[in-house]
């Protein structure tokens, strides 16, 4: 726990070292000024005042200095939760922005989210009001039972192995409610992203709301929380009654001890120093517990601080990737993969085994194979979003392990499927690649991209803002937008991954003509399903299952009849389908019906195919009734 303080603190320690510090001295203070009490009261009780007045002065002296003290311990505390607020968002942003893009989970997204927001609020106020008491609460005791070892030894021996009893008891408590907390602070991090899920994509729901389907991921969400949350109280309920118990059972067991010391050692008739001996010591037997039962109340906050300071540790526990001793700079544009495998997670499976491959400066390589081949995993290799678990990527023939973050990141530029947009103008996002571009480089990648048609149709052009994401304009403009910034930067490695997805055949024509350009100008590595965008490239890549299973130039990949091969008969095949139509009257309203029916033109092949589509189109013309799915289906079935 003072671990996670010292780092989220850093280079402040020193205040944190100094109020503990305090809140010792300020436990011993507590300590001492209660024992007095033994003498002070054992001296009144025999009629002794002239002697019992300096113990009562120090009792007096002894509450004051400790009521200053606690105000300077309350100050140190609060100028610790004023650091850490200060100082501990901005020093976890400082590690979270060295760790590897592949750290940024969905998972570790919201458990960050929940910690910037609530997590970090709650850990600053621990000092000014929780571990001061608890720290005085674990002091004092000890002081106490010095106390009770010098008036009877048995008493101080009960309660000196009472205390690690309790904080054994302590633990147990904490942890039956433990794992109850985790849960509920993990469905409160899923319930706030759902909430800004649902505040992002109102289109989306819109479009698809079907008997409330639009806020049914948000219930869920919100439901699994209630729960949560109802089995935290239960069980904070059940560990902070059973703290006080254990509490009192020593209180209980001090009590009994007490007893028969006065009834077996005394026979049953007290003197009066024994008599009074007796009462100071039962004086300090309530004296010691007070301050227990004040840590058995604070237990349940600090099994909660726990868990927010856990949360923190674990985002601590990230690791950046190593950044070399003495930097090497990429000779050229060439990249290449030697025996590389890789695994997200020690547990889970390699997603790519044994890959070796090497792309030339200034060729062009596209990447194909089915979802999941490894494609997108092998692209954020080459970029660093992680480190091969064996074997070596080099850029520039050198290991990407060897260059240092900025001079890999001006070797490459990256378009993605999952890209962003921030608030902010288009001029703004496209500048993001380019921080020193002016305007008429800005509309030049803008003309590239496809993007000028969309400047020129708005009223600010290039100073229309976005919105937050990117959610005033349609997805494919976006994309358009996301590959205008990323031609800006203009570095000498492109790495697209479906960058014409969410585009219209004439944009996905601009992009495949800039691709084309940029051949010989900048080393490409292109995953695409496009046919005209694979089919110039100057080696293909066929994945499977994690491995290289086929490589060469298209021309030798079709001459091979291997999996590229198969890809290239069944984007053709699906090429060839068109929409055609037939008009049909019926016999009793004399309307007329537009029949759609499929026609496959990809080959000549198959005759029995188009016999088939006709019958079921002169069919459903005859009938007047919709032939669509009917006509799909039956040229589907011929087809196979």
């Amino acid at each position: 726990m003072l671990k996670t303080f010292m780092q989220l603190l850093d280079k402040d320690v020193a205040i944190l070292r100094r109020y503990l510090w305090l809140a010792v001295i300020y436990g011993l203070l507590c300590g001492l000024t209660i024992t007095t009490l033994a003498p002070a009261l054992g001296l009144l009780l025999a009629g002794d005042a002239a002697r019992a007045t300096p113990w009562l002065a120090a009792l007096l002296t002894g509450t004051a200095i400790c009521w200053a003290w606690r105000r300077q311990v309350e100050r140190a505390g609060i100028r610790v939760g004023v650091a850490v607020l200060q100082g501990g968002r901005h020093r976890l942003g400082e590690h979270v922005a060295r760790l590897p893009v592949g750290w940024f989970t969905a998972q570790n997204t919201a458990r960050l989210g929940h910690i910037v927001t609530q997590g970090m609020m709650a850990v600053a106020q621990l000092p000014a009001h929780v571990f001061t008491p608890v720290i005085c609460g674990v002091v004092t005791p000890l002081v106490i039972v010095a106390a009770l070892f010098a008036l009877h030894w048995p008493l101080g021996l009960i309660a000196l192995a009472a205390l690690p009893l309790l904080a054994g008891a302590f633990m147990l408590t904490a942890r039956i409610a433990r794992r109850a907390d985790e849960t509920y602070h993990q469905h409160f991090a899923d319930a706030s992203q759902r909430m800004v899920e649902f505040a992002q994509a109102q289109s989306v729901l819109r479009a698809f709301n079907g008997e409330g389907g639009g806020t049914r991921f948000l219930e869920q969400a919100v439901e699994r929380q209630r729960q949560s949350g109802t089995r935290l109280i239960w069980q904070s309920a059940l560990a902070a009654v059973c703290n006080v118990w254990a509490v009192q059972a020593v209180f209980a067991a001090l009590l009994i001890a007490a007893t028969l010391w006065m009834n077996q050692h005394l026979g049953g008739t007290l003197a009066d120093a024994d008599l009074i001996g007796a009462i100071v010591a039962l004086l300090l037997v309530v004296r010691f517990i007070d301050p227990l039962l004040e840590v058995a109340g604070y237990a349940e906050v600090l099994r909660g601080a726990r868990g927010q300071l856990e949360a923190i540790e674990e985002i601590y526990a990230g690791q950046p990737l190593p950044e070399p001793a003495a930097p090497q700079a990429p000779r050229d544009a060439s990249v290449e993969l030697r025996d590389v495998s890789f695994r997200y997670t020690p547990d889970a499976p390699e997603v790519l085994r044994g890959v070796s491959l090497r792309i030339a400066p200034g060729s062009m390589t596209a990447l194909i194979g089915t979802s999941g081949s490894g494609k997108t995993t092998l692209a954020r290799l080459i970029a660093r979003f992680f480190d091969v678990d064996r074997g070596s990527l080099l850029v520039g023939g050198v290991d990407v392990r060897q260059i240092s973050h900025s001079q890999l990141a001006a070797q490459l530029s990256q378009i993605f499927q999952d890209n962003y947009l921030f608030a902010g103008s288009i001029a703004d996002n496209i500048r993001i690649g380019e921080p020193g571009a002016s305007d008429a480089e800005i509309m030049e990648v803008a003309r590239q991209a496809g993007v000028a048609e969309i400047i020129e149709r708005l009223p600010q052009g290039l100073d229309t803002l976005v919105g937050e994401g990117g959610t005033r304009l349609s997805g494919g403009e976006r994309q358009r937008i996301a590959i205008a910034r990323a031609l800006i930067k203009d570095a000498p490695i492109l790495l697209v991954d479906e960058a014409t997805a969410a585009l219209d055949a004439e944009n996905q024509a601009v992009i495949a003509d800039t691709l084309a350009r940029l051949r010989g100008q900048h080393t490409l590595i292109v995953i695409a399903h496009q046919l005209s965008t694979v089919a110039m490239a100057d080696q293909i890549v066929v994945l499977d299952e994690g491995r290289v299973v086929e490589q060469g130039t298209p021309a030798q990949l079709r001459a091979s009849q291997g999996l590229y091969a198969q890809f290239l008969a069944q984007r053709q095949a699906a090429k060839g389908w068109r929409i055609a139509t037939a008009a049909a009257t019926t016999g009793t309203t004399g309307t007329t019906a537009t029949i759609a029916t499929v026609v496959n033109t990809a080959t000549n092949a198959n005759p029995e195919a188009a016999t088939v589509m006709d019958t079921a189109a002169a069919t459903a013309a005859a009938t007047s009734a919709p032939a669509t799915a009917a006509t799909v289906s039956a040229a589907s079935e011929a087809n196979s």
